[in-house]
């Protein structure tokens, strides 16, 4: 078995006694997730995610079991990553790739978890539209995420193998991030609505299974004189499930521009969007606040589709992987401090 498979089998067996530990024990109960919960649990997953950094960091080494210049100089230029090696001194060689690989991790990182927040928004309209009872938020986003996890898994991996077969996608994927980003700055004012009677999704489930006519406390499925229906409450983790399949669209693109190495893209990934529910309860209530955040999610779209599209250049003229986290960064920040220094009009005058 190689490095990387016990790598990413070991990473797995984390996240799912992470899992089990968050749902068996920490959240047995139906209960409305408080704002000291919230924060806690999103301290936690954050500071997973820095001590994976670290990790890779010191030992990055480990993951595509690099033990010599060969290997060094096979897996470089296998994932492009944009360093420049020094010949003939493998330690040396070895700390600059995992400076660059940690780096990588921790910008994906960041971008996943940046636009994840205005999955967040959407989450806020899917459940007040059904009139889902806080009380339930968590066990659906719980098996919703644990249902991303495994789409994820399998869009990157797939994306990968595409990129390594046929380069030229990297284009597409920049052209098409851009375009993302120009239409979610049109778009930025534009009040979202979920139809609930005529959602795609209802549809579809609808056309082959019966819907029980309400909830049923937090069950999924419900059976009465032998007949089994889905609730509304599996509608509900349904849409959401669409929803990330929807906004992967963007984000797994996004973080192939940061690194090239898939399983660079998914661990970044996975813990983004394992700290998505956490960040959900901390933000559901002031999340309206943040209103130019759309914009600045808009501009890190554009600025991801160029670099993808110009990374040749910018590769040329010495541009970083390091550098592109301290604009995304700045874009982000400009974003919440300019909401929080110019709220909306309607907010002021309360």
């Amino acid at each position: 078995m190689s490095n990387e498979v016990l790598f990413f089998c070991g990473f797995a067996l984390f996240i799912i006694i992470m899992l089990a530990l968050d749902l068996g024990v920490f959240n047995k109960e139906d209960k409305e997730v408080s704002l000291k919960s919230a924060s806690i649990m999103s301290l936690i997953w954050v500071s997973f995610a820095i001590g994976f950094y670290f990790l890779l960091r010191l030992h990055a080494n480990y993951l595509h079991s690099i033990q010599n210049m060969d290997d060094l100089i096979a897996i470089t230029a296998k994932h492009q990553h944009s360093i420049k090696l020094v010949p003939d001194n493998f330690e040396l060689s070895l700390d600059i790739y995992s400076k660059n690989l940690a780096l990588e991790f921790i910008t994906g990182y960041v971008i996943e978890y940046a636009l994840s927040v205005d999955n967040i928004f959407v989450m806020v309209l899917i459940f007040s539209a059904f009139a889902v009872k806080k009380e339930y938020y968590h066990r659906v986003l719980f098996w919703g995420i644990l249902g991303a996890v495994v789409m994820r898994f399998l869009f990157i991996f797939i994306g990968a193998t595409l990129i390594s077969k046929f380069g030229w996608i990297l284009y597409l994927f920049g052209a098409f991030l851009i375009y993302s980003g120009i239409m979610m700055f049109i778009k930025r004012d534009e009040e979202e609505e979920i139809d609930t009677k005529n959602h795609k999704v209802v549809k579809l489930a609808s056309r082959f299974f019966p819907v029980y006519p309400q909830f049923v406390g937090h069950d999924f499925f419900h059976v009465e004189n032998g007949k089994k229906y889905i609730t509304p409450l599996f509608l509900v983790l349904l849409i959401i499930e669409f929803t990330d399949v929807i906004f992967a669209v963007d984000s797994i693109p996004a973080i192939f521009a940061a690194t090239k190495d898939p399983y660079i893209v998914f661990f970044s990934n996975i813990f983004a969007i394992l700290g998505l529910r956490s960040m959900f309860f901390l933000l559901v209530n002031i999340i309206h606040k943040f209103h130019y955040l759309k914009t600045g999610l808009a501009f890190l779209l554009v600025f991801i589709g160029i670099k993808m599209l110009a990374h040749d250049y910018m590769e040329k003229i010495g541009f970083t992987t390091a550098h592109s986290l301290y604009i995304i960064i700045g874009i982000l920040a400009v974003s919440v401090i300019a909401s929080l220094i110019f709220p909306k009009k309607e907010e002021a005058k309360n």
